[in-house]
């Protein structure tokens, strides 16, 4: 990433050049129209609040409806702009779309700005369902192609740049290729390989980079998709970093994307009444970590690390990381947290289930053979330590004893470890 944290003091309007990373446009923009105690006679109809159900107001707070305010004025489009470009900067993009409804709205513009019917798109078979509903809305002819799967694990290694090359010589009328990186399981693509055999053909390459929005903020963690080449991405701050849910961006570099198409797809993608709570957290996000990244991120994985240390310590339980796919380090994202429960006769899906009921903790997901835990920024030391606790109570008390039944659910297995602070 490159350095991008000039800041100037002088007050007064600034321009973007001038003001640097530590400026927030949208975040200022709420922040001014609360502080001139504006009456609202537009949308959004609960006017700051007053018209929320008390119940709703107690359980998210007064400040969650005073923000979400709207703007059809030349300031929003000022300040979005602004906004946009800083954040393009941070990612080490030329341009950046801020989505409102999530990577799928950016997925969809992409497939409806680059492909026309009958066009073949050559895509990984992994592909996230809102790249397949592009395809179908644009009537493009998908051309799959297969990742590798790991021989024991059965777990995908991402898809091969040899495998892209295949395809493309025996599909040379193709129009776009698209890949997704990282995995669900944190298996990142060589995405600068992929970049270059596309580009020899001519062809612009679109990375789904949802669960990498934290990627390009630590040299560990795998390249991102900006810096390996590749011509569109889209990303999602919200799932791995601070912003709010369906707080997405989409990333663009180079001539190869139709960006007139792009801008009028995206209008037909998105909502028009687009909630500003939801921009002004990718703006409040992409400045937290333009100035303050690489500490969130060397802290972020220290705590990864800790929990790894943690599930490893636990007989029948082990985790899945590079060195057990047979990866390179940076082909692995170092804050996925992959547990494998299969040495306690125990599926993912029970394991999440005696998680959530037993111990108040939530996976992000869970297959067959195990769970898949997010560490974040928003970890802390007690929040690794209640997960590892939890893991520790289950494989003591029900490991090798395959399936728990409703009787064995309702067991104690410990008092739930409420995550406190560090």
């Amino acid at each position: 990433m490159q350095a991008i944290l000039e800041v100037r003091s002088e007050p007064g309007n600034l321009r973007f050049s001038d003001r640097g990373q530590a400026c927030a446009p949208l975040l200022e923009l709420v922040q001014k129209y609360l502080g001139d105690r504006t009456r609202s006679y537009s949308t959004p109809g609960h006017k700051g609040g007053p018209g929320v159900p008390e119940e709703l107001r107690t359980l998210l707070g007064d400040s969650a409806f005073a923000s979400d305010v709207w703007f059809n004025t030349s300031d929003l489009e000022s300040a979005l702009s602004e906004a946009e470009q800083l954040a393009a900067d941070a990612w080490g993009a030329e341009t950046a779309h801020f989505l409102v409804n999530g990577a799928t709205s950016g997925n969809l513009a992409l497939l409806m700005a680059q492909s026309n019917p009958g066009d073949k798109v050559i895509l990984g078979r992994d592909a996230h369902r809102s790249v397949l509903a592009g395809v179908i809305a644009t009537g493009a002819e998908p051309v799959f192609v297969a990742p590798r799967l790991h021989s024991d694990l059965s777990m995908s290694l991402g898809i091969e740049p040899d495998d892209i090359d295949a395809v493309i010589e025996i599909h040379p009328d193709a129009k776009l290729v698209v890949v997704t990186s990282p995995t669900y399981h944190g298996v990142a693509t060589d995405i600068g390989r992929i970049a270059e055999t596309a580009h020899r053909a001519n062809l612009p390459l679109f990375v789904d980079q949802a669960w990498g929005a934290h990627l390009p903020f630590h040299p560990s963690l795998p390249i991102s998709a900006m810096e390996a080449g590749a011509d569109a991405c889209v990303t999602s701050p919200h799932k791995t970093l601070s912003a709010f849910s369906q707080g997405s961006m989409l990333l663009l570099q180079g001539d190869r994307i139709n960006a007139d198409r792009l801008r009028s797809s995206l209008r037909f993608a998105q909502s028009t009444s687009r909630n500003f709570p939801i921009l002004m957290s990718l703006d409040a996000t992409r400045r937290q970590m333009a100035l303050q990244g690489w500490a969130h991120m060397e802290l972020t994985m220290a705590l990864a690390a800790r929990a790894r240390a943690g599930i490893r310590s636990i007989p029948g339980v082990s985790v899945v990381d590079a060195e057990r796919l047979g990866l390179p380090e940076k082909q692995f994202d170092a804050t996925r947290l992959v547990i494998d429960t299969a040495g306690l006769g125990l599926d993912g899906f029970t394991v999440e289930r005696v998680l959530r009921e037993e111990f108040a903790i939530a996976p992000e997901m869970s297959d067959l053979t195990g769970i898949v835990c997010l560490i974040t920024l928003g970890d802390t030391r007690a929040s690794i330590d209640a997960l590892v606790d939890a893991m520790s109570c289950i494989a003591k008390d029900f490991g090798g004893r395959g399936h728990l039944d409703n009787h064995e659910m309702n067991r104690s297995v410990g008092s739930a470890i409420a995550p406190g602070d560090m």
